[in-house]
């Protein structure tokens, strides 16, 4: 689709459907509602997910220590809250204390503005499993694409533990009882997020988000640690900086691994949809990027092109249950991976059969075209050498900043509510 035909689309289409400003129906909330000029707004999320052995926390572990961990929220504010999640938890999850603070440095906050996160009034919350909890709202000032950092003392964790390996950004772990503790010295140092799965901010009703459903691409893998690199970091900075979408707040519900109709790691895309993007308050906008696992798991010619068939019917049931809760839906295009382990001509020719679908059939409200803007223009089932992040499958660092680059930002400027 020509950037000229998107802009139509984003300027022409009305959006009719006020979203629920609410989390989903196993998550208990606390707090008030919002005065009528205000609404509580999805910052941050990270996709939970079980962490695989491999990820777990290195020793000493959850239980009996003080977990600090720093996310960078899209939009500003004065209050916000914080969801806590045991959903793949097999005993409860018991949290003694929570901070939080603006981020200085690495392991370093500013203490004069750390404040107690409280659940229910209390400073303790156990979460039971298969559960999550939002805390009671905290008064903290914050500016948009700052980091906050939460510390969490954990009085019990269970064996299964619910995280997102993908943070591309370093957690620290100390023994004991720090939450106020300003910097974390003698701490454990580890590259995933646990327990924290989301935070939303109390914004003037004009703000909105829009939602990445997406795997390891949209997770940023071939990104740098602490860097905030991934495409929709890249794509957040650029909707900050245009004053017709600086309204306009980033979530990445991204999973390594993921797929869309069965298999991969977390909850498929189908499974995971009314969680991770349409009961994310605020949300208004939502851009698929996901069916690469899908293909490069397909066994065979057959089983290829029954993948594509199956994704393309998939994309339709997405856009379907996400027009009906109000949201706009962009498909992006299939990278190419041709040299990775991927490649096969019957992967080759369903990912075709699939991108052929997501640009001609209109079905979307309008199309990203990553794999225009990615590929070898002398090999077109390859990526540019200049994107490829090694693997042959995933973009390095210059390829995420292409990829947001291409997005044009008049698909989110539509008038505000």
């Amino acid at each position: 689709m020509t950037q000229a035909r998107c802009h139509l689309v984003a300027v022409t289409v009305a959006l009719t459907a006020t979203l629920s400003t609410s989390c989903s129906p196993r998550t208990r909330t606390a707090g008030g509602a919002a005065p009528d000029d205000t609404r509580w707004i999805a910052a941050w999320e990270a996709a939970p997910q079980l962490t695989e052995p491999r990820n777990m926390p290195p020793a000493p572990g959850l239980t009996g220590t003080t977990l600090r961990q720093r996310v960078r929220v899209s939009l500003g504010g004065d209050e916000w809250r914080f969801r806590v999640s045991n959903e793949f938890g097999d005993a409860p999850l018991t949290i003694g204390a929570v901070r939080v603070a603006r981020v200085v440095a690495r392991d370093t906050v500013d203490s004069t503005s750390s404040m107690t996160v409280l659940f229910t009034g209390s400073a303790s919350v156990t979460v039971a499993p298969g559960t999550s909890v939002l805390s009671d709202p905290v008064r903290l000032t914050s500016a948009p694409l700052s980091d906050l950092g939460v510390s969490m003392h954990v009085t019990s964790a269970p064996p299964a533990l619910t995280g997102h390996p993908g943070s591309r950004t370093t957690s620290f772990v100390l023994a004991g009882e720090h939450v106020a503790a300003r910097t974390f010295t003698g701490a454990v140092l580890v590259e995933h997020w646990y327990l924290l799965s989301g935070i939303e901010v109390r914004a003037p009703s004009d703000r909105a988000a829009v939602v990445v459903l997406g795997n390891s691409i949209a997770d940023g893998r071939g990104s740098g640690t602490d860097q905030n690199d991934r495409w929709p970091d890249n794509l957040a900075r650029r909707l900050r900086a245009d004053a017709r979408t600086a309204h306009v707040a980033v979530l990445n519900a991204g999973i390594g691994g993921n797929t869309v109709l069965r298999g991969g790691l977390g909850p498929t895309a189908l499974a995971r949809l009314d969680r991770d993007v349409l009961s994310q308050a605020g949300a208004r906008w939502l851009i698929v990027s996901e069916g690469v696992n899908d293909i490069g798991g397909a066994d065979g010619a057959a089983a290829s092109a029954s993948t594509a068939t199956e994704l393309i019917a998939a994309y339709r049931d997405i856009i379907r249950r996400a027009r009906a809760r109000g949201f706009r839906v962009y498909g992006a295009t299939i990278l190419p991976f041709g040299g990775s382990f991927y490649a096969s001509p019957e992967h080759e020719a369903a990912r075709r059969t699939v991108n052929e679908w997501i640009r001609a059939s209109a079905e979307f409200d309008a199309v990203i075209d990553f794999d225009a803007v990615m590929r070898d223009s002398s090999d077109p089932t390859r990526l540019q050498t200049a994107v490829d992040g090694g693997d042959h499958l995933h973009p390095n660092e210059h390829g995420y900043r292409v990829m947001a680059d291409a997005i044009d930002l008049a698909l989110f400027a539509s008038p505000r509510r």
